[in-house]
């Protein structure tokens, strides 16, 4: 298989913790760029402890962010340390990305303004929490806490029930993406014109990206959303139902589906009744169809269903728990799921391919300061 690395030579450096910036530096990494992370030589980013489970002697959080890096130490407190990090990002980076506390590298003078004069290619990503301006900007963040500042919590579960947040971490995987995104048009223009600059992005920016469908809804209506489940507010039958012997999730995403579903269900009642009829009124009457609907699935399995709406192309499909989604033959045949070289640590690849073949897994996530003898020379 043909090595996917279109951004082979472009050299990162990584100032990074937890899960946004590590994550924005591993994409890159997988594309083919050098990433060189960052670490206090105490106990390194925390994300290396946290656990278990544990593999290779590290955290598997941090094993799934931290790919296709090699890892050096330096106290930036310490002069001399600090030096040797400014000339690694003179002489040798193109892209720096942190997700410190806002004005920590400033303070060190490793900010955009001590370092863009003496390179003014260089491009630099600054990953924080509620933003790079407003009354907020120095506050640190989490990807629960955002959950909860952004309006996603409030959305989340059901009414009358305590909020709950989704238990991947949204919001830092999203503003990590961001980042690559930010940086990857900024190498383009800097191809157009020589220049790098600053970009900027936060986890409540990306919150609030994230929410773009609620809000605009919200801003026309002046109506909060209604908590649904596993359903879309504004759209039903959109949500799962309880089988037999599982759950299966059903898409009916408008009213040719809809009927088609009801008649598979055996209750051609249901798709000419008027209430029913178009999307609008189905949302109007949510409670009383979905009820109906409820009792239909009910009837049978999850398989059964499934076979059933499949011939007749209403989607749908299985809740499936994680040991089902690693087996799926759909999972097996992408290839997404990858194996370390050495064949010790599997994790989820890039999602992503180029002309059909996705970037390699290129290596576990390295020890704390494995490299410091080949960057730093020493």
């Amino acid at each position: 298989m043909t090595s996917v690395r279109p951004l082979q030579g472009m050299k990162v450096l990584e100032i990074g913790h937890s899960i946004a910036a590590p994550y924005a530096a591993m994409i890159l990494g997988e594309m083919g760029a050098e990433i060189i992370k960052l670490e206090n030589p105490g106990n390194g980013d925390y994300a290396r402890g946290w656990g278990p489970p544990f593999s290779g002697g590290t955290s598997t959080i941090f094993q799934a962010m931290n790919r296709a890096k090699r890892a050096v130490t330096a106290d930036l407190k310490d002069a001399a340390q600090r030096e040797r990090v400014r000339r690694l990002i003179v002489e040798e980076m193109d892209v720096v990305i942190h997700n410190l506390k806002p004005g920590a590298l400033e303070k060190l003078g490793l900010g955009p303004a001590a370092l863009l004069p003496e390179k003014p290619g260089l491009i630099f990503c600054n990953l924080g929490a509620f933003g790079a301006r407003g009354p907020l900007r120095e506050l640190p963040g989490y990807d629960p806490l955002m959950q909860a500042f952004g309006g996603l919590m409030s959305m989340l579960g059901e009414d009358g029930r305590p909020p709950v947040r989704v238990a991947v971490s949204v919001m830092d995987l999203g503003t990590g993406m961001w980042s690559a995104i930010g940086i990857l048009a900024a190498h383009i223009e800097k191809t157009r014109t020589g220049k790098g600059g600053v970009i900027d992005t936060s986890l409540f920016e990306t919150s609030c990206a994230w929410m773009s469908i609620p809000i605009a809804s919200y801003l026309a209506s002046n109506a909060l959303p209604v908590r649904a489940g596993s359903g879309v507010e504004q759209i039903v039958p959109y949500q799962a139902y309880a089988a037999l012997d599982g759950f299966i999730m059903v898409a009916a995403g408008n009213d040719n589906l809809f009927r088609k579903l009801c008649l598979t269900l055996e209750r051609p009642d249901l798709a000419d009744d008027p209430r029913y009829l178009k999307n609008a009124g189905r949302v109007e009457h949510r409670a009383e169809l979905i009820g109906q609907l409820s009792a239909e699935f009910a009837r049978d399995t999850v398989e059964a269903w499934m076979e059933k709406l499949e011939a007749v192309g209403v989607p749908s499909g299985p809740v499936q728990t994680l040991d089902q989604v690693v087996a799926h033959p759909q999972t097996q045949a992408l290839g997404i799921l990858q194996t370390s070289p050495d064949g010790t640590v599997q994790t989820m690849g890039l999602p992503i391919s180029f002309d059909g073949v996705r970037p390699e897994n290129r290596g576990t996530a390295p020890g704390l300061g494995r490299d410091n003898g080949e960057v730093f020379g020493k």
